[in-house]
């Protein structure tokens, strides 16, 4: 199955980069989907830091399993954009405005919030594993 994790403060936390490894060693196909720049769109702009945040994401990305063409930087527009009619099974995300986004935007993803206790639990609900399997 298809889903995706932001990344700053989501999948940069240990537990999420756990439960992303898991899904990735079961077959699903996981992704990133963050509103950070692209580094090309970041120098252009003269944001030399980002290179450096971005290379901390692939860094993640790689231990997790997640293919670089499985990433995609919004450059601070929607993530709704860039999920809506790619057949995303869920969307974990600390921002309530992304996650509201992704309501209004009538697309099958499930918008979940990674900061409610049972973030782990609706995200397999979905995925409809039992707890124990993942």
């Amino acid at each position: 199955m298809k889903v995706s994790f932001d990344f700053d403060s989501t999948l940069d936390r240990k537990d999420v980069q756990q439960f992303a490894k898991r899904l990735v060693d079961r077959g699903h196909e996981v992704w990133i989907v963050t509103s950070r720049c692209t580094t090309e769109y970041a120098t252009k702009k003269g944001w030399h830091w980002v290179d450096k945040q971005n290379s901390t994401l692939f860094s993640i990305a790689d231990i997790v399993g997640i293919k670089r063409e499985h990433i995609i930087f919004t450059n601070h527009i929607s993530k709704s954009e860039s999920i809506k009619d790619k057949g995303f099974a869920f969307h974990l995300d600390d921002d309530a405005d992304e996650l509201m986004d992704i309501i209004h935007s009538n697309d099958n993803c499930r918008p979940i919030n990674v900061d409610h206790f049972d973030w782990e639990y609706d995200c397999k609900q979905i995925l409809k594993q039992e707890d124990t399997e993942l």
